[in-house]
């Protein structure tokens, strides 16, 4: 007798870890949808990634092309939707191209941080002594700086650029990952669960990558997902003084630090990029509302 993939999703006895696996997601994505605000956030992201990655197919014109003739257009003028800048250059098509550098700098400090974060929380929070104690105030000298001006204090020694940039907003990121990682391993390494692993011979190492990472990864999405915003809003405000992404490129901060000068005149200058961050900012917000709902049981569900 055939069993259809709904009911084979929601039996609640499952006959392999496969099956378990995939109705918890299943059940998972239900729930999450249930969220409206959330999928809405989610909805908005993957427009955004669509949108970065055919950027050349949406682009109506080249977004580095300058026409003089045609500077601080109006909205709607001559084939431009949300007008021109100071250089005569499209908007529209500097935001559907800048949408990819701000996945890129997005992308690349979700990599690094997290992972910097999870692994000395978790060598802190499980070996403890004086090794917990020397990373934990590492830690707290981090947290004791605006991540802003840190960020500024970074690429001011390592020189503009958005590799730089990039690599100054991770090495201001990781601290609270750190302090979450740490926090879940001293409620686990004691457990049951640990103990029995280290019966059968696991080193501190195995046990902290196989046992304690993987409990520990759920609490961190979540961080990720709600830093997400402030992320943008480091970059463009690296890229709003220039230490960011480097002309000619179409980072939104840098826009809005190009406008600023005709911000009365010729709004949509500046206004069209803050707009930008502001959504893409909202989205992984509510996403990561609906993430912390979902994945973290202290939060007491959806309720």
């Amino acid at each position: 007798m055939s069993v259809s993939l709904g009911e084979w999703l929601n039996d609640e006895s499952p006959t392999s870890r496969s099956q378990a696996r995939f109705s918890s997601i299943y059940h998972g994505w239900i729930e999450f949808k249930a969220n409206r605000l959330a999928l809405l956030g989610l909805i908005i992201l993957i427009v955004l990634v669509l949108v970065a990655a055919f950027a050349p197919l949406l682009s109506p014109h080249d977004p580095f092309e300058q026409n003089l003739a045609n500077r601080l257009a109006p909205l709607g003028t001559d084939g431009h939707v949300f007008g021109t800048d100071s250089l005569g250059r499209d908007i529209l098509s500097r935001l559907i191209y800048g949408s990819r550098i701000t996945l890129y700098i997005v992308g690349l400090v979700a990599l690094i941080a997290p992972v910097a974060g999870l692994f000395i929380g978790t060598v802190a929070g499980y070996i403890g002594g004086w090794v917990d104690i020397v990373l934990m105030r590492f830690t707290d000298i981090f947290l004791a700086f605006p991540r802003l001006v840190l960020a500024l204090a970074f690429v001011a020694a390592l020189g503009a650029g958005i590799e730089n940039a990039v690599l100054a907003i991770a090495l201001t990121a990781w601290p609270p990952y750190a302090r979450i990682a740490r926090a879940e391993t001293l409620s686990i390494r004691r457990s049951d669960y640990i103990s029995a692993v280290k019966l059968q011979g696991a080193g501190a190492l195995r046990i902290i990558t196989r046992h304690i990472w993987p409990l520990c990864i759920a609490s961190l999405v979540v961080r990720i997902t709600l830093d997400m915003a402030g992320i943008i809003l480091a970059a463009a405000g690296l890229g709003f003084l220039g230490l960011g992404a480097r002309p000619p490129s179409p980072e939104w901060g840098a826009m809005i630090a190009e406008g600023r000068r005709f911000i009365l005149d010729f709004w949509w200058v500046a206004t069209i990029p803050g707009i930008a961050i502001f959504i893409v900012s909202l989205a992984f917000n509510l996403l990561g509302d609906g993430l912390r709902d979902l994945l973290d049981p202290k939060s007491g569900g959806a309720s």
